[in-house]
């Protein structure tokens, strides 16, 4: 569950939970925004550990400092020893021991972890809002990437070089057991990415309200998501005012929250829309979440995968193949793409994707490429 913040996402996330919690399934709700506020929404303390809110209702707050001390306690103790030495005055310096975006990292690690290693029927997660969500779900293929690449140089690197960098220069190089929670970190990555864009297991689901600014970064969020393989399948439209709450001082927001909704309706007409009206009171209590959610789907199983877009695909053309890539509501002006070796790279304003090219498309060279009806069609021979 994603958007833009204040959408209402871990409400309308614990309003999912607990419906699927109702019909029995073991559910599980992970919260990854570090301004954790599932407890406040059950009245009930939760933290790094599960703790059940309901009868099959369990939820976390993952606390990302604590998978990596258990996990990769040698790898993140070598980044802080060769950070201090630097600096040794540095009190400050000496205690850090997260490298940026590691937090986000090491989240979905134990989201990992619990899908692997527990018996809950569904896990629903309440995401980080829109810009720290693409940084935490771009992270599996760009980390990986990079260690797959840099890990055998650095370690041989380590081996040759090390002794004398460390004497010369006074930093302490990494141990051998250092390289091996790298590689650890690597093989997790890597089964993690295929979890990830596993569109029968996992999807996505854009929670925005009828206006005009939030439903742009609704469609730039549907954009880079789809950059990155992640399937959305539904897109939910939260605080929908009723009528009656328009009226007198407020009535011109009834033209301009019809229009919202139409724009919502036609953007996003393959894929199924669900409204939630803006309730009367907080949505504090587990009553309050059920009626929430009754509302939201009513018969519809809020844990089905709802839709399943077909986001990348490869045609053979008379003259050569045809790379196509679905990203509706991008601008062709805010696009670059270039070609080196055998990698594609797509850039979409500030979000850049390298893809490996598929076997049939190998030593072969961009021809041409154009972007109309929301498709990038990118032309090989």
């Amino acid at each position: 569950m994603t958007g833009k913040g204040g959408v209402g996402k871990t409400s309308v996330a614990a309003a999912h939970a607990l419906k699927s919690s109702k019909e029995g399934k073991k559910t599980l709700i992970v919260s990854t925004d570090m301004a954790h506020n599932l407890g406040d929404l059950f009245n009930i303390p939760i933290g790094k550990v599960e703790v059940e809110v309901a009868d099959n209702l369990f939820a976390l707050e993952i606390d990302p400092n604590y998978v990596m001390e258990k996990d990769f306690k040698n790898m993140m103790k070598a980044f802080g020893n060769m950070i201090s030495s630097l600096n040794p005055e540095n009190t400050e310096i000496k205690e850090f021991t997260m490298i940026p975006g590691m937090d986000e990292l090491f989240s979905l690690l134990r989201i990992q972890e619990l899908y692997n290693n527990s018996d809950y029927d569904r896990i629903i997660v309440d995401c980080t809002p829109t810009g720290e969500t693409l940084s935490l779900l771009k992270f599996p293929e760009m980390f990986g990437n990079l260690i797959k690449t840099v890990l055998p140089m650095k370690r041989k690197a380590v081996k040759v070089a090390g002794p004398m960098v460390e004497r010369i220069m006074k930093i302490p190089m990494p141990e051998e057991n250092v390289f091996d929670d790298i590689e650890l970190l690597n093989e997790k990555l890597y089964k993690l990415q295929s979890i990830m864009t596993n569109k029968e297991i996992l999807s996505i689901r854009i929670v925005t309200t009828p206006e005009r600014i939030v439903i742009k970064e609704a469609k730039r969020n549907f954009t880079y998501l789809h950059l990155y393989n992640y399937n959305i399948d539904a897109i939910i439209v939260n605080k929908v005012y009723p009528k009656q709450a328009l009226e007198g001082y407020f009535s011109k927001w009834i033209n301009l929250q019809e229009e919202g909704l139409k724009e919502i309706q036609a953007s996003f007409s393959k894929i199924p829309v669900f409204t939630l009206m803006l309730q009367s009171k907080e949505l504090v209590s587990e009553k309050l979440l059920l009626d929430a959610a009754l509302q939201i789907f009513k018969d519809t199983d809020p844990a089905a995968v709802l839709f399943r877009d077909k986001i990348f695909e490869v045609k053979k053309i008379s003259d050569g193949y045809c790379f196509i890539l679905n990203i509706p509501f991008a601008n062709k002006a805010d696009m670059v793409m270039g070609q080196k070796g055998n990698e594609l790279m797509i850039q979409i304003k500030n979000e850049k994707r390298c893809f490996t090219l598929p076997d049939v498309l190998k030593n072969k060279t961009v021809q041409s490429a154009k972007y109309t009806d929301g498709q990038l069609s990118i032309k090989f021979a």
